[in-house]
This record gives structure tokens, C-alpha cells and sequence, in this order.
């Protein structure tokens, strides 16, 4: 499979296929079983503060619980399984040292000081690079969007001052401007940006009358907002990008490299059709190349992006006007 090797953050993949952080990428034999299926790289399980912070107050009320106890009665003592930061980084660093793939580590914390301080411990684990997850809940009616992305710009700054692997930043859609976010991110040189977070949306049970969380695993149709703006970036970007959600099989992974992606993540097929289904997508996608004379992934990256195409329009909203005039059309060829 030499003619999928790629570029993605200065690192060299056997192929474009990483498997985004879940936890999927938190066990080691899933890691290793991941690995043999042929992936190019992986992105642990993330570090969340909230999580860790959540831990930290349930151990507090673990050692409460017993403080009151009899020393004799010390065998009583539970084993804490909330170890906070460090079980985390002992799996990330175990996870280096066992797989000969590239392993990025992943981190979203929640307040601005902590954000280098735990980008820097990941950074010691000798993962190969970072990923930032940069989506939060707004909360406050009174802050407004350009704050939010002050915020972010600074956080990057310190992550990038703090260590030296590279940085790749996970991003949600939901900015006024992704394009003007990202233009201001690149310009802080940072590695790479993934295109986009898959956010946990809540549901209501009507007859408990409470609310849930679900998994939600991606369909098909949610990789054409990272296929816009993919094909609007390439080329006017320094950083590399890597295409996430809705990506399902090779079909979905060569048009996301069409539009400009040097890599792109895969987890939602990953729990509908397993591990294996790795060997499946690269072979779709090597399939593909051969059938069409492509010897490399760079001969056919970015080659349906904005910038390589003669229609100015293509990725923009005025095509939905020609959708709407044809829309007899379409209604015929879905009916045949």
C-alpha cells in the first residue's frame, strides 16, 4: 500500500486512515487490533478536565467515606479508580511505546491556564502530536462569539509555546465564520485542523420525562459540511487537514481527499461494521487509484477543490439555486 502513504502535521502515514479519538483508542488490544487492520494513525481516547475534575471530587468523597474509620479496618479501604490525569497518561504513554503507528494524543480542558499545563504532560508521554478538542457548551447569554474566539487564539498561543510535537486543532461548525476562525488559527501556525467535532446532542425521554444522552453514529449525508469547507480551505491554508464525520467507506474518504484532505478519521463504521472494516476502506481506496491511473495521493488531492476548479460557485450557496431550478429533474432520476 506504498502509493497511500501521506503527509499529515509533518508526520509520514502509511496511509490517510486515522482512527479518531473514542474509546475506541482507549484499550491497548483495541489499539494493537486497530493497528494490524492497517491504520496510519490513531488519536487516543481524549483527555477531558471535566471528567478528570468530576473524578477528583468523587475520590474526595471516597477518602471521606473511610477518614472516619478504625486503622484495623484499613483493608476496608476501596482501590480508587479515579486516578485523575495520571492513569490516563500511563495508558497514552503504554499506547506509544506498544504501536509502531503514529499516536496522537487529544485534549479538552476547560479552563485557559490548564490547557498548556496538560497539553505539556501529554506532550511528555512521546505521543506524535496533539489534537485540541476546541468545542464548549456556550453558557452565558452576555459572552459574545468574538470573546470566545480571543479566548481560543490565546490558548493556542500557549499550547504552541509550551511544546514542540505539532498541533492540530478539532473544530465545531458552529462559528459565525469557520473560515475567518481558521484563517486566524493558521496564522498562529498550527499544524493541521480537523473538520468537524461530532458533538453529543441531548435528547428527552417523554415518558420519564427526563433527559438522555444517545449515541448518535454518523450517516451518510453528515460528510458534506467538512467536504465545503475542505474543498474552500485547500490552498489557502499552511496547515494540513484532516476530514471527520460521516465518513463510512472509501467512497467517503477519496472525496474528501478530492476536495483537499491529507487524511481524515473514521469511528462511527468502526462500531457499525468493526475493526476490520479498515482493511475494506484502504482497499476501496487503492482499488479506486488503480482503476483511475493514480499512482500516489498526491496526484488527486485537492483536485476538486475550490481552488482547481473553473465554477467560482461550486462550493458556495448560489449553486442551491440551480439545485432548486433542476429540481424536477432530480425528482425523476430519484424516482427511476
Amino acid at each position: 500500500m506504498s502509493k497511500l502513504k501521506t503527509n499529515y502535521l509533518g508526520i509520514e502515514l502509511k496511509n490517510p486512515l486515522i482512527v479518531g479519538a473514542s474509546s475506541l483508542t482507549s484499550n491497548i488490544d483495541t489499539l494493537k487490533a486497530i493497528e494490524k487492520a492497517g491504520a496510519g494513525a490513531v488519536v487516543f481516547k481524549s483527555l477531558f478536565e471535566e471528567q478528570i475534575q468530576l473524578e477528583e471530587l468523587e475520590m474526595e468523597n471516597e477518602l471521606e467515606e473511610y477518614n472516619e474509620r478504625h486503622a484495623e479496618m484499613v483493608k476496608l479501604f476501596p482501590t480508587l479508580k479515579h486516578a485523575g490525569p495520571a492513569d490516563h497518561l500511563a495508558k497514552l504513554k503504554r499506547a506509544k511505546e506498544e504501536l509502531s503507528i503514529p499516536v496522537i494524543g487529544s485534549l479538552n480542558a476547560m479552563h485557559p491556564d490548564t490547557w498548556a499545563e496538560y497539553a505539556i504532560a501529554i506532550s511528555e508521554t512521546g505521543v506524535d502530536a496533539l489534537e485540541l478538542n476546541f468545542y464548549t457548551t456556550p453558557k452565558d447569554f452576555e459572552v459574545e462569539g468574538k470573546t470566545i474566539i480571543q479566548s481560543q487564539i490565546e490558548i493556542l498561543k500557549s499550547v504552541k509555546e509550551n511544546i514542540k510535537i505539532p498541533v492540530s486543532v478539532k473544530l465545531s461548525p458552529f462559528y459565525t465564520n469557520p473560515l475567518d476562525v481558521i484563517g486566524k488559527f493558521d496564522k498562529i501556525e498550527v499544524e493541521g485542523f480537523v473538520l468537524f467535532n461530532r458533538l453529543f446532542q441531548p435528547d428527552i425521554d417523554i415518558e420519564k420525562e427526563e433527559l438522555i444522552q444517545t449515541i448518535i453514529l454518523s450517516e451518510p449525508d453528515a460528510n458534506r459540511l467538512p467536504l465545503r469547507f475542505i474543498g474552500l480551505l485547500y490552498g489557502h491554508i499552511a496547515a494540513d487537514i484532516c476530514a471527520a464525520t460521516g465518513i463510512l467507506n472509501g467512497t467517503d474518504a477519496i472525496k474528501m481527499i478530492l476536495a483537499g484532505a491529507n487524511a481524515f478519521q473514521v469511528v462511527s463504521t468502526l462500531y457499525k461494521n468493526g475493526i476490520e472494516h479498515i482493511t475494506k476502506i484502504l482497499a476501496q481506496i487503492e482499488l479506486w487509484m488503480s482503476r483511475k491511473g493514480y499512482e500516489s495521493i498526491d496526484d488527486f488531492k485537492g483536485k476538486l477543490s475550490k481552488k482547481n476548479l473553473h465554477d467560482p460557485f461550486a462550493y458556495r450557496r448560489a449553486q442551491y439555486v440551480d439545485i432548486l431550478l433542476r429540481s424536477n429533474d432530480i425528482l425523476k432520476s430519484n424516482s427511476l
